[in-house]
């Protein structure tokens, strides 16, 4: 496969510098992209250099993950219109420990998903099959005057200051320290190349100019010829940046995003939207993406269409939360919008889930004296519940068939709820009729 032709059809080719293609046909290469760790988990805004290294490597090039453990105590001006709050060493320390497990597993599966591998069961080796640096190991041992001296000399400030980085903060304000960005990144390439050969570098177009300031520090100070590729930034169709929703950040963790949540960012994005991600995240053949990606573009069958969301959001659940993430999310989905789902897919639902389902659903909150109390089901849909408005609305709903307590119907005018009746010890869910349903949550 030949990697820029692929970046190419897919849409996800931005800027390269000259030569690149051939330098690629001579033999495999070492590329790098950088992931800086600012946050608690990455989003599926990274995702999109994720795919970036897992296209790199289905080249049969190397991909290499550099950690900015140091770049992360700086702060990237690029794409910022204010400073960046500085985080404590110990939670950059924390974040970039998650994110390395995290990077290992999200590799793993996208290149177990390009060999055709059963899920996971590609044997995906760190050093072997893609490389991890942490770029404080380049500064660890460096005093301010080494600094200074070694890489501070090596570009002008007109150089810097020429860097749409710097000049979209000129009138906001930049302090030296973000200014500084770009000589660190700048150095991370040239300690690369020095030290595992690596003659790539790859980014968000947003990162060109401090990719081609790495570029500069080998070319003046190595004599040597490396090379920069960038994607283009990913927007929605409407503009709106790329991996947020109504609640904020799909981040690629499930204690902070859901699968189910993650699943639907797919399944209910703009079908204007979908091409675009079709070409990005999908590992599918280009013949088979193309064709989807078509299909949409058309916009003439909706059955289609929604079958070709569901599949995406299948595939990059799968390969981001695994066989059980994607089996929850569609679970979810079934229960909240399907028609067939069971009591036993409700029960098979851990209590993490159950209560997620609160940001879907209407939601009540009861004490356990409150239920224990309540004389009988229609007591607890009409007093301590919105859910009908009436003890006799009760009943009539009870007799027509419509209530049910946990995917179970309910006939029994004179039926109770109890504590066993609690799935975790405190979840129930309860419907009134096909289309309403509603998440009780017992607590103190």
């Amino acid at each position: 496969m030949d990697f820029i032709e692929e970046l190419e059809w897919r849409g996800m080719l931005h800027q390269l510098t000259p030569g690149i293609e051939d330098h690629l046909a001579e033999s495999p290469r070492k590329a790098y992209i950088g992931f800086d760790p600012t946050a608690p988990s990455m989003t599926i805004g990274n995702y999109v250099q994720i795919m970036l290294l897992t296209l790199w490597a289905k080249a049969g090039h190397h991909p290499v993950v550099l950690f900015g453990g140091a770049t992360g105590r700086i702060g990237d001006p690029s794409g910022k219109s204010e400073e960046r709050q500085l985080k404590s060493y110990e939670e950059l320390d924390n974040n970039l420990s998650f994110q390395a497990q995290q990077m290992h597993r999200l590799l793993t599966n996208n290149l177990g998903a390009i060999a055709g591998a059963e899920f996971s069961s590609m044997a995906v080796e760190e050093g072997k099959d893609y490389s991890v640096v942490n770029n404080l190991d380049f500064y660890r041992d460096m005093n301010v005057l080494d600094f200074l001296r070694n890489v501070g000399k090596t570009l002008t400030v007109s150089y810097m200051m020429a860097k749409d980085s710097v000049q979209n903060r000129l009138e906001s304000g930049l302090s030296f320290t973000e200014f500084s960005y770009q000589l660190l990144q700048g150095y991370d390439f040239q300690c690369l190349l020095k030290e595992q050969d690596v003659t790539v570098q790859m980014g968000g177009s947003d990162q060109w100019g401090n990719i081609t300031s790495g570029t500069e520090f080998i070319r003046r100070n190595l004599g040597e010829k490396a090379y920069a590729v960038t994607t283009p930034l990913l927007t929605k169709a409407d503009g709106s940046k790329f991996g947020k929703s109504a609640q904020g950040n799909i981040w690629l963790d499930p204690d902070l995003t859901s699968p189910y949540d993650f699943y639907q960012f797919w399944v209910r994005s703009d079908d204007a939207d979908i091409p675009k991600y079709l070409k990005y995240f999908s590992l599918r053949s280009k013949e088979e993406v193309l064709a989807d990606a078509a299909t949409v573009e058309a916009g003439e069958d909706y059955g289609a269409i929604i079958a070709i969301k569901q599949a995406l959001a299948a595939e990059i659940t799968l390969r981001v939360h695994g066989p059980e993430g994607l089996a929850t999310a569609e679970r979810v989905t079934n229960l909240l919008y399907g028609r067939s789902a069971t009591a036993e897919d409700l029960r098979a639902l851990d209590a993490k889930t159950l209560g997620s389902l609160g940001g879907n659903i209407p939601t009540f909150e009861v004490s356990p004296e409150a239920l224990a109390a309540a004389p009988s089901l229609i007591d607890f849909l009409s007093e301590l519940t919105s859910i009908v408005n009436s003890k006799s609305e009760a009943k009539r709903a009870i007799q027509g068939n419509a209530i049910s307590v946990n995917k179970e119907k309910v006939t029994d005018e004179a039926a109770t709820l109890t504590s066993s009746d609690l799935l975790h010890d405190r979840y129930l869910m309860i419907e009134n009729g096909k289309k309403r349903r509603y998440l009780i949550v017992v607590k103190d």
